[in-house]
């Protein structure tokens, strides 16, 4: 019985020599000190959640393995960078930002300076509940996928030219990201998207931008429940397919609610365009798109086809008190209806 006792023994040790048994996350608190935040992540394990007391923390810092960083109280704890780049680099998978308060990126556009920069490796990134100020870009996703941005008050700077200006939350190449819940003010876009797919953009606030949403070459994502205030242009849509556009605000933008620029086989519905534009709803070499169920009111016109935007259906629509309702530049018929149903006119009475 000793001998067999034995032996259990022996190969139990060996297993655990030859597998690593992870041991149990911690929390970890952190105080405000020269260097003190770096050191804390560099000694930090997998899964550790390192919680900053109320104070200010040197930056820049890097966080190469998958823990959480967040403070006692929310906007308490303040990570100031150099002046120099980032603020925060992201470069692990399952990193976790919260209730912290960043600023002091440095103000080039070449090299992307950032509040928090989250590199490729950084899939699974939560960015929540962050007050960022004072960054030339606030939020940037370079190459992660399921990244979540949610929650987060961002507010650019105001003292650049638009030319020198960076964005509220920029995204490239980031599929699977959501982006939620956000309040941008201030810089250049509130959201800039780039060669990306299957995001999502919701529920988040937008003013004192050039425009609140820019898309580009991005497909197979949504855009939805939104609000534009004060902007100069609210949607900007551009050079990208199969788009959800739905329930969108914009609120007194200055040139255009919404523009399609070659933006193919979409669904733009619910979106409410008030007051301000130029435009409410701009349309240049699009085609194939569903537009229905939209308000456009209060505009100086209120669609403007051009550059051939053919095949578009285009119907249960309300154009309401715009100077102009429609401008075409085109040769072809336009179908205004569909099975029947068209849209309400309000200088039309039928």
């Amino acid at each position: 019985m000793k001998t067999v006792t034995g032996g259990i023994i022996a190969i139990g040790a060996l297993m655990l020599s030859c597998y690593w048994v992870p041991a149990s996350a911690a929390r970890v608190a952190v105080s405000p000190g020269a260097g003190s935040l770096q050191q804390a992540i560099n000694a930090a394990g997998e899964g550790d959640t390192l919680v900053l007391a109320a104070g200010r923390y040197h930056g820049p810092i890097t966080i190469d393995r998958a823990i959480s960083l967040t403070a006692e109280l929310p906007a308490a704890s303040v990570i100031v960078g150099d002046g120099e780049q980032h603020v925060i680099v992201v470069a692990a998978a399952d990193v976790s930002i919260q209730n912290l308060k960043i600023t002091g990126s440095g103000e080039d556009l070449s090299t992307e300076d950032s509040g928090i920069f989250v590199t490729a490796a950084g899939d699974r990134a939560l960015i929540r509940n962050n007050h960022l100020e004072a960054n030339l870009i606030g939020i940037y996703l370079k190459g992660p996928n399921d990244a979540r941005v949610i929650g987060n008050r961002i507010i650019g700077r105001d003292d650049l030219h638009l030319s020198e200006a960076g964005n509220g939350i920029h995204l490239w190449n980031t599929p699977g990201s959501i982006v939620e819940d956000n309040d941008v003010s201030g810089g250049r876009d509130g959201i800039f998207v780039t060669t990306s797919r299957d995001n999502i953009f919701r529920n988040n606030r937008f003013r004192d931008l050039r425009f609140a949403i820019h898309y580009m070459y991005t497909n197979h994502s949504r855009v939805e429940n939104n609000r534009s205030t004060g902007n100069h242009m609210g949607y900007a849509i551009m050079f990208s397919s199969h788009l959800e556009i739905s329930n969108n605000v914009s609120i007194d933008d200055r040139d255009k609610g919404l523009f399609l620029n070659f933006t193919n086989d979409s669904e733009i519905v619910g979106n409410d365009v008030n007051g301000g534009p130029e435009k409410c709803l701009f349309i240049y070499n699009s085609h194939f798109n569903s537009i229905e169920r939209n308000r456009f009111r209060g505009c100086d016109i209120g669609v403007h086809f051009t550059a051939g935007s053919e095949d578009n259906s285009i119907f249960s629509n309300s154009f309401d008190g715009n100077r102009m309702q429609v401008k075409y530049v085109g040769t072809r018929l336009l179908e205004w209806s569909e099975n029947g149903v068209g849209n309400y006119w309000s200088d039309h009475i039928a």
